[in-house]
């Protein structure tokens, strides 16, 4: 985040300002050639390692998703005997009524202030793409446009994950269709091996049923969804965790055993497996947008007998005060909705992404 998005910036605005200025990228460090001023780029993830440092200024890009104990780290380092005038500053984009809030919003601490910019105010961005926020309101749903884009701040302390769904509208009989694709999401987990299985049609995405075994094998789901799909003629896809591609005890990734398993049947079979998943804060906005988005548009549903997955739909939650998901609090929860998570994530990707001529596996 500090090479791709603050230092980029950065260097443009110099640029475009004529101010020359010396980038060592090995330590990461820059100097305005003509004040001699130092900059240090660092990454607030470690940031006890800025102890010692006296600063006349600081910049934070992000800040809520940073500890406080970082920020008042720099606010205490700002102590350089030549500046004349000390300053700390920071951008961030509302994640709930956290620290940031409490410190800058709520009640501010004497000496801070905070300007509330509205997306709608950014005519620059406007002039060149007029519709730009209506098209982010078809992939987020309602909850995340209102943080992500207009900059609401909303209660996220201890508060469901999966906000957009609703049993009337999501779920709804369904049937798998002989004539099209079978898509089996997994998440591989001994107790309980979980897994989905989908069709897609015209981008609309249909759970038909759920396989949940307990105290099973990869193979053993393997033969449970042949019990009840058999082979499918039209081909099946295969979606899942990418840790799945990690080698396990028996010297086969699950992965592996999947593709064994498939090729002894001369079943027709590929994969949508990523390199690495998706960050989470990425996979449940997916998820909620294909739910519902800011829109009002459903792009997903759930047979009434996928009844763990409706489970996680509805009492999947965040940990208080955090916007962590709880796994801990019922163990039966989240396996299901992940799994589904990895498919909606990979069909959501642009068509440059996901299946290529290349194994990923």
């Amino acid at each position: 985040m500090l090479r791709d998005a603050t230092l980029s910036s950065l260097t443009e605005l110099l640029l475009e300002n004529e101010i020359p200025y010396e980038l060592n990228k090995s330590e990461f460090t820059m100097i305005l050639k003509e004040t001699g001023s130092r900059i240090l780029l660092r990454s607030l993830d470690e940031f006890e390692r800025l102890r010692g440092t006296n600063l006349a200024w600081f910049g934070v890009d992000e800040l809520t998703y940073t500890q406080e104990a970082a920020w008042l780290r720099l606010e205490g380092r700002l102590r350089d005997p030549k500046a004349t005038l000390r300053c700390g500053f920071a951008v961030w984009t509302p994640k709930g009524f956290d620290w940031v809030y409490r410190k800058f919003i709520q009640v501010p601490v004497p000496g801070y202030d905070a300007v509330l910019a509205r997306p709608y105010e950014n005519r620059f961005l406007l002039a060149q793409v007029p519709d730009f926020y209506e098209r982010l309101k078809g992939s987020y749903d309602d909850n995340f446009f209102r943080q992500e884009v207009l900059g609401d701040y909303l209660n996220q302390k201890g508060g469901l994950v999966y906000t957009a769904f609703t049993r009337d509208v999501n779920v709804i009989r369904t049937s798998a269709d002989p004539g099209r694709q079978l898509c089996w999401a997994v998440d591989f987990n001994v107790d309980p091996m979980s897994s989905l299985v989908v069709q897609i049609k015209e981008g609309e995405i249909r759970v038909l049923d759920e396989i949940v075994l307990h105290r099973a094998s990869t193979e053993e789901a393997c033969e449970e969804f042949e019990r009840r799909f058999g082979i499918p003629r039209a081909g099946l896809v295969i979606f899942g965790d990418a840790a799945g591609a990690a080698m396990q005890t028996t010297g086969f990734s699950d992965y592996q055993v999947i593709r064994k398993f498939f090729q002894s049947r001369n079943a027709r079979v590929t994969y949508r497996v990523p390199n690495a998943n998706p960050p989470v804060r990425a996979r449940v906005a997916a998820m909620n947008a294909k739910l519902r988005n800011a829109h009002g548009d459903v792009g997903l549903v759930v047979d009434p007998r996928c009844k763990e997955l409706i489970a996680d739909f509805e009492q999947v939650a965040y940990k208080e005060d955090s916007v962590q998901i709880d796994k801990d609090k019922d163990r039966r929860r989240t396996h299901l909705s992940d799994a589904l998570g990895y498919l909606v994530c990979q069909e959501s990707m642009p068509n440059t992404i996901g299946e290529r001529g290349m194994r990923l596996i």
